[in-house]
């Protein structure tokens, strides 16, 4: 019965969306003011439908209800429960069901805020989500039903896939979702002021909170999934340049540049044209993450395997949305803008140099992730695009990057501080002599290491970036300022740990027996045994190791090997000991014989600065946030 409800719930947030993108539009043809005021009340219905449909998976996860199609292939009756509500976004079904639950919900969420907002363009804006929110409910109902039945029931679930038994999968697609899904809104507002004709500073004031909260979360989720990445699927990396995580970081990219460009469309009254642009292109980027995820055009780990039927409709809907948006903006490009004089040496000027550089990084990223589906359907061949070309392109962005950053600390609109600027220029001093020293530590205690000249550059610039942005005035700044400060510490620490990570970590691969030991560096690792253990829907043989640091002992660490009877898989459960300057990674391989595993022995420095640094970025999104309401002139 329940099911039932959720599908029914569905079908009528189907039809609530259908009025939502109508019924506002003919009250502003009309002039009727009560047409009008319909949408708020719409968009509230919407989020209570879409609200009931997926508490109503989630239940049926809850319960075991294997009657559920979707129920039976994505849980057990052995599994966690909160395994067996996070599973309601596991697969592709819940996962889409979320996305919808998302977009209403940001969608209520504008309409609650937008009391106060021109009626006009706020009824507009919700008539467009609505649009959006019926395309989702459509591609639901006809391709994506979540709450199909199977008779006869199935007596067991097949369980979760193991690699999504973890808590990353509790907050990670969540986060992700509400990021991607948040830029619906920016793109709504953005319809809204091309049929009205102008994008003023009062409207950019209007969509940068909601750009910063979508930022905000998306920033946390692709921070969550790294990590998620680096101790569950035991490689030992944090980016593989996986089409996947490429398509969450398209929008991201883009996401960035739309917060910059908005500032100074708000307080400078310029770059409008780049405003539309990237709130359009973020959304429609993010639609494209989803067509990447779901169509099975791209192998990935992380993707979701359905058929073809699916990720042409999703391809459909992206091409209609952002050709229609896109022919919009050129219909309506004529908007007025405010002349403004500035030096070359300007905030003005880094900042459209920025908007040119995140530019070129999405593009660079979407044809790597693209041409190699290209070619192979031009019958060209097969080719795989990978590390190399992305690390190509990204390393002197970077660098243009970092020093456009230490750069702007000294600039101020129209013009520059000229003593900050030496100020800031001398303090590169100090960071080459620190970086040199970092890099001597490693090279001298690991024999395989060697001091790189381009891992001295780069580590070089990002101390750089940190040394100068920690010598801002703190006393003197406020929230805003402080938003932009810790953003761009985040930068800084995030690189310091990609740098310090990839080019000085140290690994081997071994096979060991109980009692033998193996030296990694500075790190020498007893392998002691191993112990068998049952889980809840799993049985595992879990070996201990100690580590020892210069004679003394470093630490005790456990890996495992686990095996799920149902879904017949074997996982390698890493064992990290982790430090603010470093990880102890083992990752516990085959089985040879009595007691004897082969293992993998790793040390990567730095490599929680990484996520540290995002952390910081997102602090600086939610600083930035609250200080909407309290801004002054910079």
């Amino acid at each position: 019965m329940i099911p039932e409800l959720g599908f029914y719930a569905l079908i009528i947030a189907t039809f609530t969306a259908l009025l939502l993108a109508v019924v506002p539009q003919v009250g502003i043809v009309q002039r009727k003011p009560t047409t009008i005021s319909f949408a708020w009340n719409l968009s509230y219905l919407l989020g209570i439908f879409t609200s009931i449909a997926l508490i109503s998976l989630a239940y049926s996860f809850a319960v075991d209800d294997f009657s559920v199609q979707y129920v039976a292939h994505h849980s057990n009756s052995q599994l966690p429960l909160f395994f067996k509500l996070s599973a309601t976004w596991g697969g592709h079904e819940g996962s889409m069901l979320f996305w919808l639950f998302a977009l209403a919900f940001w969608t209520m969420l504008f309409a609650f805020a937008s009391r106060k907002m021109d009626p006009i363009i706020a009824a507009r804006t919700l008539s467009v989500l609505g649009l959006i929110c019926l395309g989702f409910c459509l591609f639901i109902l006809f391709f994506s039903n979540p709450f199909e039945r199977v008779f006869p029931q199935a007596f067991e679930g097949r369980d979760l896939n193991p690699m999504l038994q973890d808590v990353g999968l509790i907050f990670h697609p969540p986060l992700l979702y509400l990021g991607y899904v948040g830029f619906a809104v920016n793109f709504a507002i953005t319809v809204s002021a091309l049929l009205s004709g102008h994008l003023d500073a009062a409207l950019a004031r209007t969509m940068r909170p909601w750009v910063l909260v979508s930022w905000l979360f998306l920033t946390l989720g692709i921070v969550l999934g790294s990590w998620w990445a680096y101790y569950e699927l035991g490689w030992g990396g944090w980016w593989f340049w996986d089409p996947v995580e490429n398509a969450s970081l398209m929008p991201w990219l883009l996401g960035l540049a739309l917060l910059h460009s908005l500032s100074i469309t708000e307080q400078r009254g310029i770059f409008n044209y780049w405003t539309i642009l990237f709130s359009l292109l973020a959304f429609s980027f993010s639609l494209l993450g989803t067509f990447i995820v779901r169509s099975g055009v791209l192998t990935s780990v992380h993707a979701f395997a359905v058929d073809g039927e699916r990720g042409i409709a999703l391809l459909i809907f992206f091409f209609l949305l952002t050709i229609s948006a896109l022919t919009l903006f050129a219909l309506r490009v004529n908007l007025q803008q405010s002349a403004v004089r500035f030096g070359i040496i300007s905030k003005e000027n880094v900042m459209l140099l920025l908007n040119i550089l995140l530019t070129v990084a999405t593009l660079s990223v979407f044809l790597g992730t693209f041409y190699p589906i290209l070619f192979t359907a031009f019958q060209w061949g097969s080719i795989s695009v990978g590390a190399p070309y992305f690390n190509t392109i990204f390393l002197p962005l970077f660098v243009i990057t970092v020093l456009a950053m230490i750069i702007a600390l000294s600039l101020r609109w129209k013009t520059y501080h000229k003593r900050l600027l030496l100020q800031h220029s001398l303090l590169f001093i100090p960071a080459l002599v620190i970086a040199y020293l970092m890099i001597k530590q490693y090279v001298e205690a690991d024999e395989g290491l060697h001091f790189n000249l381009n891992a001295y550059i780069l580590l070089s610039l990002s101390l750089w970036l940190l040394l100068a942005t920690l010598c801002v005035n703190w006393r003197k700044l406020y929230l805003r300022q402080l938003a932009m400060v810790f953003a761009h510490l985040g930068v800084a620490v995030t690189a310091i740990g990609a740098i310090m990570s990839s080019y000085y970590s140290s690994e081997i691969g071994v096979r060991l027996a109980p009692n033998q030991q193996q030296q990694l560096g500075q790190y020498q690792f007893h392998y002691l045994g191993f112990n068998n253990e049952i889980g809840p829907n799993y049985t595992s043989e879990k070996a201990q190791f100690v580590v020892y640091k210069d004679q003394q002992k470093y630490a005790s660490i456990y890996p495992e090997r686990r095996h799920y009877a149902v879904r017949t898989m074997n996982m390698s459960e890493v064992g990290i000991d982790w430090g603010w300057f470093g990880d102890v990674y083992i990752v516990m391989g085959d089985k040879l014989g009595e007691g004897e595993f082969t293992f993998r022995l790793q040390y990567k420095p730095f490599i929680r600065w990484l996520w540290f640094g995002g952390i910081l970025m997102a602090l600086g999104a939610l600083l930035a946030t609250f200080g909407l309401r309290r801004s002054k002139p910079e």
